[in-house]
């Protein structure tokens, strides 16, 4: 019986090494690019970057003029006052929907006209005008395939000479997508062909999220059974006779260093596969009570925005008292800790948080803080509240983005749940369940390799993810080899059959 369960699992192995060997070649090549390449995406730190200084001289309407000149019957949920085409302009979000109100007139902008998104696109490349080249985008691309564009279309791409392209939204006014050529060729090679990320499948979502969970859980199956044919057939106690001698792999060439291959690599395919598909949320469980981190959210930044307290400290006044030392390119009118206040964003992604009375601050006091989200988690109790000043298991990033120091708080709930927040911002910017405290380690820590000691000090980990990578690329390229030649091998029977020479011939 275990003859035939040793020999039904080579079979299997081999067939679905013949059909998933390009595909796992595929996605371990792949992967060596994405640790460098990244797919194209706009964020509101790069608009923020690119944004030009707000011009205090020319903000002649209050936020609640400009707000009333609006048909919306509620408080705006955010308010942000920014430079739009040269000019100031305040953007009003309430829901879903955005408006857009200019500052200096308090003309409403419910169209944004071709000439403006060409000055926008031009400012954001610093290319001229002139030289681009303007189509509409009503349907998917590679650049805008995800849902996400869908309520922003039409969309204007514009393209330059040297292969920079911008997408406008007709809706916003904004950059929404941004490519350059070699942006575009890292992502050819690293991105798209990893996550099958390709225009016609990536548009049909359902079908794309099933094609991927079902491709790499065969091939989890498919490293999982290779491991256990290989352990099978190594054992340091059995020797086979290859070529008058005594081994312990019963293979040469090509086999044997597949073989050797499977088994110190077989481990890294069959996690990698298997936590690629968890990417994918395959087994959804119910979701998570949220409750515990809406109200935190809400005591730190909640509440509608009364405009017409801000009137005791205009827009034009917080400009003058931050001075020429911090240039301003944004304002949002917001609340924090329970106290109307304004956050003006800088460069370099500096921020400071100016109160309607009083001085700027560069962050939130930390007791504060500590007493609010103390009071927000009731009837929980918090069972550790500490500063993070660098980077640790629950919190990482690669490239530096994510803002430090943090506050850190977990709670005695059933959940054990974390939450870190910025003082900066008061924004919750990472927090856990204990499910999703799994998923770190199981999705992300297999797949991403993204554990501290390593990240901490690199290139320690892109020479371990390499490694890995280019030991899972060998095993890929030799089963690809092994199965050219099955095909072969198969090939010369089908032949053989046509001609009527016996089957029984012909050995595969």
């Amino acid at each position: 019986m275990n003859k035939r369960i040793k020999i039904f699992a080579i079979f299997l192995h081999r067939w679905l090494g013949v059909t998933f060997c390009l595909l796992f070649a595929w996605w371990f090549l792949s992967g060596i690019f994405m640790m460098y390449g990244d797919y194209p995406t706009v964020r509101a730190a790069d608009r923020l970057a690119r944004a030009p200084l707000l011009d205090a001289s020319r903000i002649r309407v209050e936020p609640e003029a400009a707000y009333q000149r609006l048909a919306f019957d509620q408080p705006p949920d955010q308010v942000r006052l920014n430079m739009y085409d040269g000019r100031p302009a305040y953007r009003f979000r309430v829901g879903r929907e955005e408006a857009l109100v200019f500052a200096d007139d308090g003309h409403v902008q419910s169209k944004f006209s071709m000439e403006s998104m060409l000055r926008v696109a031009a400012a954001w490349t610093g290319q001229a005008e002139r030289s681009a080249r303007m189509e509409f985008n009503t349907e998917e691309d590679q650049w805008t395939v995800a849902g996400q564009f869908r309520a922003l279309r039409p969309l204007i791409k514009y393209s330059w000479p040297n292969g920079q392209q911008v997408y406008v939204s007709t809706v916003s006014g904004e950059v929404v997508q941004s490519t350059t050529r070699p942006v575009r060729i890292l992502a050819h090679l690293g991105p798209i062909p990893h996550w099958l990320y390709y225009t016609s499948l990536r548009k049909h979502g359902p079908l794309w999220s099933r094609t991927v969970i079902v491709l790499s859980g065969v091939a989890t199956v498919a490293a999982l059974l290779g491991m256990i044919v290989g352990i099978w057939m190594y054992s340091p106690f059995k020797r086979y006779s290859i070529r008058g001698e005594s081994a312990c792999i019963p293979y040469t060439g090509q086999k044997r260093w597949h073989m050797i291959a499977g088994l110190f690599f077989g481990i890294v395919a069959c996690t990698w596969a298997f936590s690629g598909m968890l990417s994918m949320d395959p087994f959804p469980a119910p979701p998570a009570s949220e409750e515990v981190g809406a109200r935190i959210a809400v005591a730190l930044r909640g509440g509608p925005v009364s405009l017409a307290e801000f009137a005791a400290k205009p827009a034009r006044a917080v400009l003058a008292q931050l001075g020429p030392d911090f240039a301003v390119k944004e304002l949002e009118y917001t609340w924090m800790a329970g106290e109307l206040v304004y956050l003006a964003s800088g460069r370099n992604a500096q921020t400071q948080i100016v109160p309607l009375e009083g001085e700027a601050l560069p962050e939130l006091d930390r007791n504060l803080l500590f007493g609010v989200m103390r009071r927000a988690v009731r009837p929980f109790r918090t069972s550790e509240m500490r500063v993070v000043t660098k980077y640790e298991a629950y919190y990482l990033d690669r490239h530096q983005r994510r803002p430090l120091p943090v506050i850190f708080v977990k709670l005695n709930d059933g959940a054990n749940s974390m939450f870190y927040v910025d003082p900066k911002t008061a924004r919750v910017v990472q927090s856990y369940d204990a499910g999703s405290r799994v998923n770190r380690w199981v999705y992300h820590g297999l797949h991403s390799i993204d554990l501290p000691w390593l990240y901490a000090h690199r290139p320690v980990w892109d020479i371990v993810v390499l490694l890995l990578m280019l030991g899972g690329v060998v095993l890929s390229v030799t089963s690809v080899i092994l199965a050219v030649r099955v095909v072969g091998r198969v090939g010369r029977v089908w032949h053989r059959a046509t001609l009527r020479e016996p089957l029984f011939r012909a050995r595969i």
